[in-house]
């Protein structure tokens, strides 16, 4: 393999100090009083041989390696492909690349996961939390690294983070199913979590069907269950309690939930799904979706930790993003 050209290399075949090629590679050639003629001649040399800095040796000179680690629960989930893909590209907008990770609820991977990144001297975290990190989390604050979290919080933590509006989205959901479609028996599929994005959504379901004076029809699904056995525990639940709506709490129990009343005909044509999906739009029946700003989301975990790495945030900055209904 060819070796790696350095600064010392350049230095060498120009003639000059290491000195000066490192000033004018950093921008301080006028700061230097380095001349024009000098620093061209560099600069044309450096494009010429395709030049480009170690990255991890700049990191240890400037104590930033321009790098912020994405932490989500399943980067392959529709919902977190998207922001993610958001972010990275707002985040590039600031100079900044985006290393990212699936924790799969697996709180000691996520441990291992935040020591790798911190390590490598990520400069800012993004984390989609699970639970069980609220003391890895708060040694990265006591170590002065910057962190925003998104989709859900920690109740003991104070930090940034960035939230979807949950409780309001799914009582708009639920409502949407009592009121618009007509539906009298409206069942709760979601996931066997104290996440507080859950808890919230739940909460939002419960207090639209009590103001309706409905039955409250709550399924639990365990998360890391294989999919055939959470299509059976779907349509077990729908056909027990007769339902004619259903909310879901993620599109993912949603895309089980389709493939339940398909397989199994169970003939329920009211279904709302928290979180969008681009097959949403294209199967029978049509899925209704509590969607999620995801650009905005996106936008403000960037604008805060970046602002966070560079000392603008005076206070904590806590953002809850509100959701609309997509009715189909």
């Amino acid at each position: 393999m060819k070796k790696r050209l350095s600064i010392s290399d350049i230095a060498k075949n120009l003639g000059i100090s290491v000195t000066t090629v490192s000033f004018i590679l950093n921008d301080k050639a006028k700061e230097k009083r380095i001349s024009d003629a000098l620093t061209k001649r560099v600069l044309d040399y450096v494009n010429k041989v395709g030049y480009k800095p170690n990255q991890l040796a700049k990191s240890l000179r400037t104590g930033k390696s321009k790098t912020l680690g994405l932490l989500v629960e399943d980067i392959s989930n529709s919902f977190f492909a998207n922001i993610a893909d958001q972010i990275e590209k707002l985040a590039y907008d600031f100079g900044y690349h985006i290393v990212y990770c699936s924790m799969n609820n697996d709180v000691n991977r996520a441990k291992e996961l935040i020591q790798l990144f911190y390590d490598r001297q990520i400069d800012g975290f993004i984390i989609a939390p699970t639970e069980g990190l609220t003391e890895v989390i708060q040694k990265l604050l006591k170590n002065n690294v910057p962190v925003v979290l998104f989709d859900r919080h920690l109740e003991d933590l104070e930090t940034n983070f960035v939230i979807s509006e949950n409780h309001n989205g799914a009582l708009i959901g639920t409502r949407f199913l009592l009121e618009e479609k007509k539906a009298s028996r409206v069942g709760l599929v979601t996931i066997n979590s104290n996440q507080l994005q859950m808890r919230g959504r739940m909460e939002g379901y419960m207090e639209a069907v009590d103001a309706m004076g409905k039955d409250m029809l709550i399924k639990k699904i365990v998360r890391a269950q294989a999919d055939e056995d959470t299509i059976l525990q779907i349509r077990d639940f729908i056909q027990d309690n007769r339902l004619d709506g259903v909310l879901f709490a993620t599109n993912y129990l949603a895309l089980s939930g389709l493939k339940a009343i398909k397989r199994y005909d169970l003939g329920i044509e009211k279904v709302v799904s928290f979180d969008e999906n681009a097959v949403f739009s294209l199967v029978e029946p049509a899925v209704s979706a509590i969607s999620q700003n995801i650009h905005e989301i996106a936008r403000k975990v960037v604008d805060i930790l970046i602002n966070e790495i560079n000392g603008k945030n005076k206070e904590l900055v806590q953002v809850v993003v509100p959701c609309e209904i997509i009715a189909r």
